[in-house]
C-alpha cells in the first residue's frame, strides 16, 4: 500500500469538494480504487450515522445506529477501532458474502475534536494491518477536516424528515397520539412554529386538542379557533377542499379574504392550509407562524403528504374502534354485552356498585304470540327507555334474551331503589312492564354472587305479580 501517494491523492481531490456529501465520495472512491477495498463514509443524522458514500461493495446499510456496529463503537468512543478478526467482535455487522481480513473504522472529527462522522474500510485479502491503520487514520483526518470547513455534517433535509415522522404517525394508537405525531411533523417539516388540525367528528367540525403545551402565539391561534362559529371553521375547511392547499408569500399589504381574518387577529403572519381527507368527512390542516416567512410549493407539498398520511392513520384507528365497539355491543340494542360487562363488575365498589337484574315481563308470550321480529321491537324499545331513564353515569347491559343489568354507582340502597323505580315508569310509559332485582355488592362478596342475589330479588317481583323493583338481603345468597 502506498501510504503517501493515497493521501497526497485524496488530499488534492479533496479540495475540490464543495459539499460534505461531494467530499466524503472523493475519499470513499479514491480508497476503493486504490486498495480495491470497501470503504463507506458515515454522517450523524439525530439518532443514527447515515452512510452518504459508499464503494466496492454490492449493498451497504444506509443508516446504522450510534449504539451499534463498530461504525457506532468508533464514533461514540472517538477512536479508531482495528478489527482483525470480525467474526469474533460482537459488533461487527456483515455486508457481504465475502470473508473479510480487516477492518479499520476511525472517526472524523471537528476542530475541537469532537466526532462528525467515522470512515469505515474493509479488506478480503491479507493486508499490512499498522500500514492499513494509519492511512486510513490520515485520510479520515483530512476529510474531517473539509467536511468542518464546508460547515460539517449536512442537516436532515425536509423529506428525510418526513420519513422519519412517519414511522410516528404509523404507530400512533390513539388519535391523541396521532394528532401529537401529525402537529410535530408538521412544525419540524415545515419550519413553522405552529400546528392545527380541525377536524370532523361525527356531524361536528372541530379544533383537534392540543397534543402539547403550546407557546404562546399557537395558544393565541388555538383560542380564536375554538371561540369561532362552527360556521366560520366549516368555511375554512371548505374552501381547502373546494380548491386545495394554499400558503401565503410574505407579502404584505394585500386585502385579506374574510375567512382567514379571525387567523391574522391571532397573530397569523405565514400560514399553509392543506385539506385532509375526503370533502365532507375529512378536515384541514392549518401550519401557520407569527414571523412573515416565505413558504415554497415543495414545503407545500410534503405538508399534502404529511396530511395524506395522517387521514389514513385516522381513518385506520377510528375503523379499529367501531370494529372494537360492534365486537363489544349487542347488534339488536347496541347496548355493550357479556364481555365488556365482566371487565365493569371486575371494578366493582362494595357497598357503592348496586347491580340491577331487569326481566321484561311475560317476553315469552310476546314472542310465541306475535312473533320474534315483534320480540326485537319489543327489546330495541326497551332498551331505549331504560337507557334514557338512567344517569349519564350509570351504564346498562343485554346479556342474552330479555335479560337486562344496569351497574350503579351509589352511596346508599335507597338511591339504587330510586332509579330502579325510574326503569320500572319508563317501561310502564312505553306500554311494557319490567320485573328489576336489586344488590349491593358485598364486602369480599365476587361480583358474580351480587348478580346471582339481584336475579333471586327479581324472581321473587315475579312471583309477587311482576312490575316492580326489590332489593336483595344483603345477607341472601342464591345460585337461582
Amino acid at each position: 500500500m502506498d501510504h503517501e501517494r493515497i493521501v497526497s491523492a485524496v488530499t488534492a481531490r479533496l479540495t475540490r469538494a464543495s459539499s460534505a456529501e461531494e467530499a466524503c465520495r472523493v475519499a470513499v472512491n479514491t480508497i476503493s480504487a486504490e486498495t480495491g477495498a470497501m470503504a463507506a463514509a458515515l454522517l450523524p443524522v439525530r439518532d443514527h450515522l447515515r452512510c452518504v458514500a459508499a464503494a466496492g461493495s454490492w449493498h451497504v446499510f444506509t443508516a446504522v445506529q450510534t449504539g451499534r456496529g463498530v461504525s457506532g463503537r468508533a464514533f461514540r468512543t472517538g477512536r479508531t477501532q482495528t478489527v482483525t478478526a470480525v467474526r469474533e467482535d460482537p459488533d461487527y455487522i456483515p455486508v457481504g458474502i465475502a470473508d473479510v481480513t480487516l477492518e479499520v473504522c476511525a472517526p472524523l472529527v471537528d476542530t475541537d475534536g469532537q466526532p462528525i462522522g467515522v470512515f469505515d474500510v474493509e479488506w478480503c485479502d491479507p493486508t499490512d494491518v499498522a500500514a492499513a491503520r494509519a492511512c486510513i487514520e490520515e485520510v479520515a483526518a483530512c476529510l474531517g477536516d473539509r467536511i468542518t470547513r464546508l460547515g460539517g455534517p449536512p442537516a436532515e433535509n425536509s423529506s428525510e424528515k418526513l420519513l422519519r415522522h412517519a414511522g410516528a404517525l404509523t404507530a400512533a394508537a390513539t388519535e391523541w397520539e396521532l394528532m401529537a405525531a401529525a402537529n410535530d411533523a408538521a412544525r419540524d417539516v415545515s419550519g413553522l412554529c405552529a400546528a392545527v388540525l380541525v377536524v370532523s367528528e361525527g356531524q361536528r367540525i372541530r379544533v383537534g386538542m392540543p397534543t402539547a403545551l403550546p407557546d404562546e402565539f399557537e395558544a393565541n391561534l388555538r383560542d380564536v379557533l375554538t371561540t369561532v362559529p362552527e360556521s366560520a371553521l366549516l368555511e375554512l375547511v371548505t374552501l381547502a377542499h373546494r380548491h386545495g392547499s394554499s400558503h401565503t408569500l410574505g407579502e404584505t399589504g394585500h386585502t385579506v379574504p374574510p375567512v382567514y381574518r379571525p387567523l391574522l387577529d391571532a397573530g397569523v403572519a405565514t400560514l399553509i392550509t392543506v385539506p385532509v381527507g375526503p370533502p365532507g368527512e375529512g378536515g384541514v390542516m392549518l401550519i401557520a407562524d407569527d414571523r412573515t416567512l416565505e413558504p415554497d410549493s415543495s414545503t407545500v407539498n410534503l405538508m399534502e403528504l404529511l396530511a395524506a398520511q395522517a387521514w389514513a392513520c385516522l381513518d385506520r384507528l377510528r375503523t379499529l374502534a367501531a370494529l372494537r365497539e360492534l365486537a363489544m355491543s349487542d347488534p339488536l340494542t347496541g347496548l355493550r354485552h357479556q364481555g365488556p360487562f365482566g371487565e365493569r363488575i371486575r371494578n366493582a365498589v362494595p357497598g357503592r356498585t348496586a347491580l340491577l337484574a331487569i326481566d321484561i315481563d311475560q317476553f315469552k308470550y310476546i314472542n310465541d304470540t306475535y312473533g320474534h321480529q315483534e320480540g326485537d321491537a319489543v327489546l330495541v324499545s326497551l332498551a331505549r327507555a331504560l337507557q334514557g331513564a338512567l344517569r349519564r353515569v350509570d351504564e346498562l347491559f343485554r346479556l342474552g334474551g330479555d335479560e337486562f343489568v344496569a351497574v350503579l354507582d351509589v352511596r346508599h340502597p335507597s338511591e339504587a331503589m330510586t332509579i330502579a323505580d325510574r326503569l320500572t315508569d319508563a317501561a310502564r310509559a312505553i306500554g311494557r312492564t319490567v320485573s328489576i332485582g336489586v344488590a349491593l355488592v358485598a364486602d369480599e362478596e365476587p361480583p358474580e354472587r351480587t348478580l346471582r342475589r339481584a336475579d333471586a330479588a327479581m324472581y321473587a317481583v315475579k312471583r309477587d305479580g311482576r312490575d316492580g323493583a326489590r332489593l336483595a338481603p344483603a345477607s341472601a345468597t342464591a345460585d337461582t
